[in-house]
């Protein structure tokens, strides 16, 4: 079962649990409350067509085994340079103190491909230790972009090898997700 824990505005004001986290982010827009809905089979993320709806850090219990986090999208919400740098400040202090953090799942829309934010992130988990995995969201829809960067784990010292490929509209590829989780 799992429970909405709450939405918390700093790192610091996290309960501090014995739970392994996992946590989801990606660009705005990029379809993450949605993955989560899909993964949990409940609608417990807040989804929005408006890019950046998700600004806060929201916590998930998992049956007390495991935690999912939501953390706030990147790249293309409508909120001012102060705002988005506030955001990226608040993850990057998520990424390298919160201890309970296994995973990290980098949210990428198949549609759209990698863009410098998405490899930003990546050098930064690569630099800091920081386990991630790549997660191809949308794999459903019409790619629109012909030349697409391709992502290689070799290039990538932190990241999982293993990249997987999802729609939550067509509920494929989530059970990968599950089983890393420990979702049931």
């Amino acid at each position: 079962m799992i429970k909405f824990v709450g939405s918390f505005e700093t790192v610091k004001s996290l309960p501090n649990t014995q739970f392994a986290e996992y946590a989801f982010v990606g660009r705005s827009n990029v379809g993450k409350s949605s993955l989560i809905n899909a993964i949990v089979g409940e609608k417990v993320a807040r989804t929005s067509n408006t890019p950046g709806r998700t600004q806060s850090l929201n916590l998930f219990n998992m049956d007390d085994k495991s935690m999912i986090v939501d953390l706030p999208g990147y790249g293309f919400a409508r909120v001012s340079k102060a705002e988005a740098m506030k955001w990226l400040q608040r993850l990057e202090e998520y990424l390298l103190n919160r201890s309970q953090l296994r995973r990290l799942f980098i949210l990428i829309d198949s549609r759209i491909g990698v863009k410098d934010s998405d490899l930003d992130l990546m050098d930064f988990c690569d630099d800091n230790g920081i386990c991630y995995q790549i997660v191809y969201t949308k794999k459903d829809k019409r790619v629109r972009e012909k030349e697409q960067i391709k992502i290689e784990s070799k290039n990538h010292p932190a990241m999982v090898e293993l990249i997987l490929e999802t729609s939550a509209e067509k509920k494929s590829g989530l059970q990968e997700l599950r089983d890393i989780i420990g979702v049931k």
